[in-house]
């Protein structure tokens, strides 16, 4: 009896040192990671700062004015591309608080709350950019005929079917993040180093199918781009000068520029997502944190870089873009 509860206390002793050692190694890793935060703020807050009052504008376009009622399934789509881009810049002021304080609370709020809604609306921008990419592929491939995917109500129930599906996913992470958190009388940086093992299984399968979703829609914008491209070849083989040969120049000149903006914005990011969440040591650990916040950031200047494909793919905001850059002008004179 005496060897078994002396075997029990030796195996809660080793579960206790496990433990603090983690805690420890967390710590250590926490002070190195502290000494970048001024830029991330900075950042963070410039993206912020150009980012609210530029898609606030496309917002107010797309849902205030006549836009109202979408006309096409492509409208449809960059709709809810500038609805997602607006909501994460409102995720922004708790990343920079999390930066900018040392507060249990703010790392709770952005913990449990505000990373999940950020990346939300970053995997819905990943998403959409996607839809638009495969309207634009159906386009060329089918200028004379409209396919069912190409129908505005096709496209309202894809939408719908797409947030309903990242807000399921987004709310029971939330829920199971409140309740993996683990008490502890310092602030870790990494807000899986305040949560138990089992939410750090649940956190590393979650990596996983957003890095298997994310490389799905890659995948697929590579294949439109060249499909794209492949049609225009044919097209200035057979007739080089027609209208026809310029349209398709055109609509691969507009692929490129999506395929560019997702590449430079979610590439890097998924490039060290796997990585990060199966690391083995501190020194990987703090490496992979730069990394981390650094392509976050990347990802988060969607919010910038967005506005160039509703320029190039919306007429419409191009004829608003230039009646308000009239407006400014005849003001200023």
């Amino acid at each position: 009896m005496s060897n078994q509860e002396g075997e029990e206390v030796r195996s809660s002793f080793n579960r206790s040192s496990v433990t603090n050692q983690t805690k420890d190694d967390a710590l250590t890793c926490d002070h190195v990671y502290r000494s970048a935060y001024l830029f991330f703020v900075t950042v963070h807050s410039l993206v912020f700062l150009v980012g609210l009052p530029l898609n606030g504008f496309i917002v107010k376009f797309y849902f205030c004015r006549a836009q109202q009622k979408a006309s096409s399934s492509i409208t449809v789509y960059l709709k809810n591309l500038a609805a997602a881009d607006f909501l994460l810049c409102l995720c922004l002021p708790i990343r920079i608080a999390k930066y900018a304080s040392n507060s249990p609370t703010v790392h709770s709020i952005n913990c449990n709350f505000a990373t999940a809604m950020l990346f939300l609306n970053i995997y819905a921008s990943i998403m959409f950019m996607g839809y638009i990419a495969a309207n634009r592929y159906l386009k060329v491939v089918r200028p004379l005929g409209t396919h069912i995917l190409q129908t505005v109500r096709a496209a309202h129930i894809i939408s719908t079917a797409t947030w309903v599906f990242l807000l399921a996913v987004t709310n029971a992470f939330i829920i199971l993040s409140f309740h993996g958190q683990r008490s502890s009388t310092s602030v870790p940086v990494r807000c899986e180093g305040s949560s138990n093992g089992q939410f750090s299984s649940l956190y590393k399968m979650t990596h996983t199918c957003s890095t298997i979703m994310f490389l799905s829609v890659l995948v697929s914008l590579v294949f439109f781009y060249y499909s794209t491209a492949r049609q225009v070849s044919l097209a200035q083989q057979r007739q080089p000068a027609s209208s026809s040969s310029t349209k398709l120049a055109k609509s691969r000149r507009n692929m490129l520029v999506l395929v560019s903006v997702f590449c430079f914005c979610f590439v890097p990011y998924h490039l060290v997502l796997l990585p990060k969440a199966f690391r083995w040591s501190c020194s990987w650990s703090t490496f992979l944190h730069y990394a981390t916040e650094v392509t976050i950031v990347m990802s988060v200047l969607n919010v910038c870089l967005d506005p160039i494909i509703y320029f190039i793919l919306s007429k419409k905001f191009r004829t608003q873009i230039r009646l308000f850059g009239s407006r400014v002008t005849v003001h200023n004179t």
